[in-house]
């Protein structure tokens, strides 16, 4: 029996009648504690102490835009505040009876000194998480915590000319650069392309202006795409001549991340490119859905053939594992146990004991997850 288990397990299945003093003093100390396990009580003793999970209180909730807001977290222990900036990370909030989860972009710099950190949320009109975010979370509410990860950081030093572009939510993870660079007194040569609907869309609006009074060598151009319509691409040479100099980083709509992708592919510059993608592309796949079986989780759902397995498994109450929730991490990979599972970007099918991607993956007819 592992340490986890002894600590954990009822005193009647851990101390027979002949054991040592020490086993004696713990069985007591379990048959006084039972049904509550050491954890329950930490959690008694303040919300965010736990030794099972990462756990966080909401500090505060600030609007930037009329449908999007600063949600300002103070984790718990285990909380690693040396991410990098540019970084997401997961948030679990407990709402009708049930786990959600989600992956956000950090906005806050790494900082260690107030120990908070923030993410900067949209309500979209079917992220259900989002739009209670914004509008429905208090704060001192407890949520749960997935360690920072991804690929689209920033480097420290960072280089000496950067290009931003940037277009809705997509600016939020620029915001935790530009914050970085700023705290850290390294803001560089930096172009900012950001493109919103309307001045009233812009979100950090006063900060980036702050940003570029400040300082001579951040310029930002705001496109309002209702009555300017969208930043081409061509213009570039105009606004920015040196772009095909400048490391790149690309934050917003999958069409957008796409064109910005064949441009520097055509330049011959891809290496000078970063990209986040905050949604999946998907192929015209045809995944006719099914009936979903959790075995380890004994939970069941029926879904369509565009609801991924991991949205499946969340509805259902299974607890999966998940980070990027883009096809990218690989941590939500589960076998199959029976059945066949689609991959929504691919088309390809996967069968009976393959691992599949539950964030990309959708049921192609009854299928059986060993989650």
């Amino acid at each position: 029996m592992g340490l986890k288990d002894w600590i954990e397990a009822p005193a009647a299945a851990v101390v027979p009648a002949k054991r040592s003093k020490l086993n004696w003093l713990r069985g007591a100390a379990a048959r006084l504690t039972t049904p509550l396990l050491p954890d329950d009580y930490l959690h008694l003793a303040n919300p965010l102490w736990s030794a099972r999970e990462l756990r966080g209180q909401i500090v505060d909730v600030r609007a930037e835009t009329a449908d999007s807001a600063t949600i300002v977290i103070k984790p718990g222990w285990g909380f690693d505040f040396n991410y990098e900036p540019g970084q997401y990370i997961g948030i679990g909030l407990h709402v009708d009876g049930r786990w959600h989860w989600r992956s956000y972009s950090l906005t806050s710099p790494p900082n260690w000194d107030d120990k908070l950190i923030s993410i900067a949320v949209k309500a979209m009109p079917e992220g259900f998480l989002s739009s209670h975010l914004v509008n429905g979370v208090p704060s001192g509410t407890i949520v749960r915590l997935a360690t920072p990860t991804g690929n689209f950081a920033l480097p420290d030093p960072p280089p000496e000319r950067i290009l931003f572009l940037t277009a809705g939510s997509g600016i939020t993870p620029v915001m935790a650069m530009l914050r970085t660079m700023n705290r850290r007194g390294q803001l560089p040569d930096v172009f900012h392309v950001h493109s919103a609907p309307t001045d009233a869309d812009v979100m950090f609006a006063d900060e980036l202006t702050r940003l570029h009074d400040e300082h001579d060598d951040f310029r930002c151009k705001i496109q309002l795409t209702r009555t300017e319509g969208k930043f081409a691409l061509s213009s570039l040479d105009d606004v920015c001549p040196d772009w095909r100099e400048r490391q790149t980083w690309a934050c917003g709509p999958l069409p957008m991340l796409d064109e910005i992708e064949t441009l520097w592919r055509d330049e011959d510059i891809e290496d000078r490119l970063h990209l986040e993608r905050f949604a999946v592309s998907r192929a015209d796949t045809s995944g006719q859905g099914g009936t979903v079986t959790f075995a380890k989780a004994d939970k069941v759902m029926t879904i369509d053939g565009a609801t991924t397995l991991l949205e499946a498994g969340e509805k259902a109450g299974a607890l999966l594992p998940f980070g990027c929730r883009m096809g990218i991490c690989q941590t939500c990979v589960v076998p199959i146990l029976s059945g066949h599972a689609i991959d929504l970007r691919s088309g390809k099918q996967h069968a009976e004991g393959d691992r599949v991607q539950t964030c990309i993956s959708s049921a192609a007819g009854d299928c059986t997850l060993d989650a």
